[in-house]
């Protein structure tokens, strides 16, 4: 089928690709843009897997304030040029960035991020429950590797749905990847604080 211009656009707007990288994903998914996207979106962890192993040295530290001033968080995202770190567009990704952390308060950036002990410890729990549940030994495992996915979700940035993405298909993972297809460069995480007022504070002692 013929591609217009305002599909094309349409789904530049939804993905963020290039333009004959958007037109060729319509054409190959004869018009349907959920389809579409999905191409996309393979083609851009394609492209981030191949880049994974470059050095991203340069980037920016993201900021956001929410409002009230009681939540903060600062995020360092890096880049491999100072001119990609430069752009509105990479700026805009670093903003989001710290408004999902603020708003989700993950506590790990990866799942390869998190501990083994803290791994095992939430095996252990997932396997205990599924046992009182009454669910057979045999399947055990198979139910706790299952249910590891929500955990991942909660508790890792990338694996979390991009909350700007009100479809709730996008995650943070899937949207660095768009990010470096389009730019061409290898983008991550480095790290982030998040702050929020009263936390973490010892109570007052008691008056005698």
């Amino acid at each position: 089928m013929k591609i217009g211009p305002d599909e094309v656009k349409k789904l530049r707007e939804m993905s963020g690709a290039g333009v004959m990288e958007c037109k060729k994903a319509l054409e190959e998914a004869n018009g349907d843009f959920e389809k579409a996207f999905t191409i996309l979106r393979q083609r851009g962890q394609a492209a981030a897997a191949k880049r994974a192993g470059r050095t991203a040295a340069e980037g920016l530290v993201g900021s956001y304030i929410h409002p009230g001033a009681k939540i903060g968080v600062i995020v360092e995202v890096n880049c491999e040029s100072d001119f990609v770190a430069r752009t509105e567009e990479f700026q805009e990704l670093a903003h989001d960035l710290a408004m999902q952390i603020c708003a989700t308060d993950p506590r790990f950036i990866r799942k390869e991020d998190v501990p083994a002990e803290v791994l095992e410890r939430e095996k252990a729990v997932l396997r205990a429950q599924a046992a009182a549940s009454g669910k057979p030994e045999a399947v055990l495992d198979r139910i706790v590797e299952g249910r590891l996915s929500k955990f991942y979700e909660e508790n890792c940035l990338y694996e979390q749905h991009f909350i700007k993405d009100t479809a709730g298909s996008l995650t943070v993972r899937e949207l660095i990847n768009s990010k470096i297809a389009k730019f061409g460069e290898n983008i991550t995480v480095r790290r982030f604080s998040r702050f929020k007022v009263g936390e973490g504070l010892s109570p007052a002692p008691a008056e005698l």
